[in-house]
């Protein structure tokens, strides 16, 4: 059996893997030219992640930071909430460099953008856009949020913008003086401005290095934004306008000082020291999508290319990583392709709808608007401290 698989990052490398470990020929296409390695942005592991990596007989010993406590500052600076829950916190580039180091060179093909696909007999054939093309027995759409195979299969279920964007920076460690160290770098630390959200933790410093004092603070700052305050976000200093995102260079620095000013005026005084000192932060405007399909015959779409949920959950590594295993053993058990995509299906398809439905009430309290008397009781729920504490960046709901 052969599978291609679009999309070279996290989830389809995860797919990659799990499906060579059954004897299935894989190759894994990749839009960009450059290597995808030294992204820095922060990703909290949960147990089904670590299942699936030492299923793959990878190491996890140096996988990131480990944290044991949750703690909520006042905006006056005081703890006002505190709890005890074990975590490692570990990089998108960590776990990138983990994977791409176990799969073979030659089953990696960059530069590779994908434009449509064709279904025949018992295959599949996907071109791509240098007129180049390739077959198999199933095509697996692992490219991400703007997945190029989602559009193909499911036109007509685009991503829905939820009313509000995150802002991310990484401090260095080096820059924190004793007192802020001891408050926030031990922690995944939070604070509530009225409407908003502010939370870090650390992570691993460039190359993944894990010293004492050589390590980063992740902050992820979520400020609500409506469509008109989304398209200034997204428009550059040249007054180019972007659909979904805007690369990180071409943020104008008005948007960057405006962001500083607010930092000063609406955080806990610990925010408000790492905003300062912060690299140039970027912007996340927050989608999400729950697909009504994860198979089509011979086509299977796993991670965000099938469900992209709002980041509170941090569910986003972990539903890629069980997509993947679950498809892996599906296609091991011996069915027909088909057959083995509705199995798929049946079992992660639930799954999906539960995160992205477990996400969106984590958000409501960032949320300008809400329909429904479901989102305004979680509007109340998640400006609770305690709550948010509780139900931050966890599984424990599936």
């Amino acid at each position: 059996m052969k599978a291609l698989i679009i999309g070279g990052s996290i989830g389809g490398l995860f797919a990659a893997l799990l499906l060579r470990r059954r004897g299935i020929d894989v190759t894994v296409f990749e839009r960009a030219r450059a290597g995808l390695s030294g992204r820095g942005a922060g990703i909290a592991t949960h147990p089904q992640i670590l299942q699936v990596l030492d299923h793959l007989g990878l190491d996890t010993a140096a996988l990131g930071v480990t944290v044991e406590l949750r703690r909520m500052f006042g905006l006056d600076g005081r703890m006002i909430a505190q709890q005890r829950r074990s975590q490692t916190m570990t990089s998108w580039d960590r776990l990138f460099t983990l994977l791409r180091a176990a799969l073979p060179d030659e089953c990696y093909r960059p530069g590779q953008e994908f434009i449509r696909w064709q279904q025949h007999g018992n295959g599949v054939i996907a071109y791509f856009a240098d007129r180049s093309n390739a077959t198999g027995d199933l095509l697996i759409g692992a490219d991400g949020l703007r997945s190029s195979v989602r559009q193909a299969v499911l036109p007509e279920q685009p991503l829905l913008y939820a009313g509000y964007v995150a802002w991310r920076a990484l401090a260095a460690e080096r820059s924190f003086s004793p007192a802020l160290h001891q408050d926030l770098f031990d922690a995944l630390a939070f604070c509530l401005p009225p409407g908003e959200q502010m939370l870090g933790y650390p992570v691993a410093g460039p190359d993944n290095d894990l010293r004492p004092g050589h390590r980063r603070y992740n902050i992820v700052w979520y400020r609500p934004a409506d469509e008109a305050g989304r398209a200034r976000l997204l428009t550059d200093a040249s007054g180019r306008q972007y659909e979904i995102s805007i690369p990180p260079p071409l943020i104008p620095d008005a948007a960057i000082a405006d962001l500083r000013a607010a930092a000063q005026a609406l955080l806990a005084p610990q925010f408000r020291e790492v905003v300062g000192f912060a690299d140039r932060p970027f912007l996340q405007p927050i989608y999400d999508i729950a697909v009504s399909r994860m198979g089509f015959g011979r086509v299977a779409l796993i991670g965000d290319a099938a469900f992209v949920a709002r980041p509170h959950v941090g569910a986003g590594v972990a539903k890629a990583a069980q997509d993947a295993a679950a498809l892996a053993d599906a296609l091991a058990a011996g069915s027909e392709v088909e057959r083995a995509l509705e199995v798929f299906q049946a079992a992660r398809l639930p799954i999906g709808h539960r995160i992205v439905a477990r996400a969106r009430d984590l958000g409501t309290a960032m949320q300008a608007q809400h329909a429904s008397a479901h989102e305004r009781a979680m509007a109340v729920r998640y400006r609770d401290p305690a709550a948010v504490l509780t139900d931050t960046a966890t599984l424990d709901f599936l």
